[in-house]
């Protein structure tokens, strides 16, 4: 490295810090590490079709080294961040200590469970590809076991599947398996009756999908209702206790099964000030995504709280387009940094919501209007493959879509790690 090249270290591979190495790397004073836990990048929005083997776990992930092949500028390191010293430019990570002239942090959020011992203990999160394949082989496990029983307490327990969040992760969910219930469930298992009526959305918001429109809402319920999905709004799950979903109400559902997309808080970082961490953990930056209290640590995306966007006073939607706009915007700036020139304030330009509800059923909410029905879940399909990283990926993905949806039969129902310990509250 030459004495004057900056070097970069970016904490986290989302789509904060993929879009920053993306930009910054065609700047050849800068030397990039990026520092993720994981070896590979992946696509949060399809997670949940690879938690109900729609889709394999390739289809939405990249290798970090395949990435940056051919990027001499680039590296990876793997490891965990433990935590930061601003003063010494230094991040402690699980694998080794790296010293930088900058500092970006795009490390997005963790699972919210509000202090609630026994859902964090026992529930099944859906934040990550191991989340997803976990509750993959959870749920295929749960069908055997319900297979196998002849005590019908103990069957509608192991098929009923309750879904705590009504947001987009929620509502996708829902989709998905009602869906699959009643295409594959008389097919593959028919000892059981239809698992859509083993399937329930709780949301503490009077309605689903509270971030969009009310025509979204109004069709997201709509349609999961005709799927059979039993929606309950203005509740809470407060407890999960003996395989019992309690509920804020006082009803318990007897449940196997308890998914948790209820909320998020952005990661904690060791090492910055108390003052600058706020609102839902995320650390308060300028308008350059710069941190309080320093020139040279930055946060990206779900990890940060920017308060100067005129057009959101109280802070970004923490949603995918936002960390991919402030990450190849902060990339420019850092260019524009050490050129002597001003850096770019950031401005979201929102480019709208989607939500898919089942086949043929997707929601969109567009700054010019609102889509449903057949147009709408193309353009989700055609949104969600575009972003995908390599070629092969969209490909296969593509057609992987074509063929389920074309038999309403994928055959991705693997149960892997099969002697791996279940969680049982």
């Amino acid at each position: 490295m030459k004495d004057n090249t900056k070097h970069v270290i970016v904490i986290g591979g989302g789509f904060a810090g993929i879009n920053f190495v993306k930009q910054l790397e065609k700047d050849k004073r800068f030397l990039i590490t990026l520092v993720d836990r994981n070896n590979y990048h992946f696509f949060p929005p399809l997670i949940y079709q690879v938690s109900t083997a729609f889709i394999e776990s390739s289809n939405i992930s990249y290798p970090f080294r395949r990435l940056f092949q051919e990027k001499p500028h680039v590296r990876f390191h793997m490891g965990e961040l433990k935590r930061i010293d601003p003063m010494a430019k230094q991040v402690e990570t699980t694998t080794g200590t790296l010293v930088y002239d900058y500092l970006v942090l795009a490390m997005g959020t963790a699972t919210n469970y509000f202090g609630f011992e026994n859902i964090a203990r026992y529930a099944m999160p859906m934040k990550t590809l191991d989340d997803a394949m976990n509750l993959r082989n959870h749920i295929l496990l749960r069908m055997e076991c319900a297979v196998r029983t002849t005590d019908l307490a103990e069957r509608n327990k192991a098929m009923n599947v309750v879904i705590a969040g009504g947001g987009p992760t929620g509502v996708e969910l829902a989709g998905i398996l009602a869906e699959m219930g009643r295409e594959i469930l008389a097919k593959e298992y028919p000892e059981l009756s239809d698992l859509k009526s083993h399937l329930y959305i709780v949301n503490s918001a009077p309605v689903l999908l509270p971030p969009m429109s009310t025509k979204a809402q109004q069709e997201a319920y709509k349609v999961l209702e005709k799927l059979g999905a039993r929606i309950i709004l203005n509740t809470k799950v407060v407890d999960y206790v003996s395989n019992n979903v309690v509920l804020s109400n006082g009803e318990t559902i007897p449940a196997d099964t308890l998914v948790w997309t209820s909320g998020v808080t952005a990661v904690r970082v060791e090492g910055i000030a108390p003052e600058v961490v706020i609102s839902g953990g995320r650390i308060k930056v300028d308008a350059f995504n710069r941190m309080a209290e320093t020139d040279t640590v930055f946060a990206l995306g779900d990890q940060c709280l920017s308060m100067h966007d005129a057009n959101y006073p109280e802070g970004h939607p923490q949603v995918a387009q936002v960390a991919i706009q402030q990450g190849t915007l902060l990339g420019k700036n850092l260019s524009r940094l050490i050129d002597g020139k001003p850096m770019k304030p950031f401005v979201y330009h929102n480019k709208g919501t989607m939500a898919i509800i089942s086949k043929y059923r997707a929601v969109v909410d567009l700054p010019t209007g609102f889509l449903s029905g057949w147009i709408a879940w193309v353009s989700w399909l055609f949104v969600h493959i575009i972003p995908l990283i390599g070629f092969r990926n969209k490909f296969v993905l593509a057609t992987n879509w074509a063929w389920s949806f074309i038999t309403n039969d994928p055959t991705l129902r693997l149960i892997l790690r099969p002697d791996k310990k279940e969680r049982t509250p």
